[in-house]
Order: structure tokens, then sequence, then C-alpha cells
């Protein structure tokens, strides 16, 4: 019989494997999404849809986000989202686009035709 060593590091991924969502959309950098979210108001619960560009992504497990990226006015938004967080409803892949880089930082820089992204036929 074999006893396997009860570190930190495995109990930790052992209760997280719990937390993990099973149905996720593939994302990539450079899709255009929309993120379905619940808010609660007062007692009440409402679902707020958000879109935007994904121009950045880390992997950690439990700790997976997106960063989204929207222009309303002519004013750049950016919000950080946890991608296995329970108030996530629904995350649908809009538009894929062909990009080069990892993290699309460039496109807070730039704007008008600069920051339009090449679609990627799938």
């Amino acid at each position: 019989m074999i006893i396997k060593k009860k570190n930190k590091t495995n109990l930790i991924k052992l209760t997280e494997l719990k937390f993990l969502k099973t149905e996720i959309t593939k994302i990539e950098t450079g899709d255009s999404i929309k993120i379905k979210k619940i808010i609660q108001e007062g007692n009440k619960e409402r679902i707020q849809v958000s879109d935007g560009v994904v121009i950045a992504k880390k992997n950690s497990g439990i700790n997976q986000t997106i960063t989204l990226r929207k222009t309303i006015q002519n004013i750049g938004v950016e919000k950080i989202y946890l991608v296995h967080s329970p108030k996530i409803v629904k995350i649908e892949v809009i538009k894929k686009a062909r990009v080069r880089r990892a993290k699309l930082y460039y496109l807070r820089l730039r704007s008008g035709k600069a920051t339009r992204l090449k679609q990627k036929i799938v």
C-alpha cells in the first residue's frame, strides 16, 4: 500500500476542482464576446449583458480571468471577469479575430481604424 504525501498544494487543487465550471466555451484573445452576469439590486436579481473584445487572458485554475474592453462614447472601458465565478451565467463568442499577440494592450493607445481586428474564418 502506497501512501501519497498530502501537501498543501494537492489539498488546494482538490478543493478547487469542486468549484470549477465544466461547460466553458473556449475563449481566446481577440474574441468579441457577450457575458451574462447576475447583478443583485437590493433583494432583486437581474441579468446584465456586457460585451466587448478580450484583450488579455490569465489562466491559473479557478482564478482564470479575462479582461474585456469596449468603447463607450469614445472612452475606453476595461473590466476583469473571473471565468469560474458563480455570478457569470453564460459567455457567448460573437466573433473571432486573428491576432498575433497574447495581450492586446496596444488597443488602449490607438483608436479608429487602427483598432480593427481581422476576422478569423472558422
